[in-house]
């Protein structure tokens, strides 16, 4: 486990389309965090930067995206991790909510 401090583990909000209904519908926000970043840490981070109560943590790790110039491969996007966040009945992060 890597000690990370609470502000490093949070890199950036992701805000799509998708992640826009999930946050109206679902009360769920989306970060890309510290590939170092593990559930409780995240959780922790979250709870005391927004003061929110976090019911539920799911990460999953985005591949690389490579491209394609005639016969020479490179890498468009480099790897990152994603964290879906489930927050308490009634409670919202006003960041997503303009």
């Amino acid at each position: 486990m890597v000690d990370l401090h609470i502000y490093d583990v949070i890199k950036r909000p992701v805000i799509t389309e998708k992640s826009t209904v999930q946050a109206d519908d679902l009360n769920q926000y989306v970060f890309e965090v510290d590939q170092a970043a593990n559930k409780i840490q995240i959780k922790e981070a979250i709870e005391v930067i927004f003061d929110v109560d976090v019911l539920k943590v799911r990460t999953m790790v985005q591949p690389a995206k490579r491209g394609r110039r005639g016969r020479n491969w490179y890498v468009r996007s480099k790897q990152w991790k994603k964290a879906i966040i489930t927050l308490a009945e009634g409670e919202e992060i006003d960041l997503f909510n303009p």
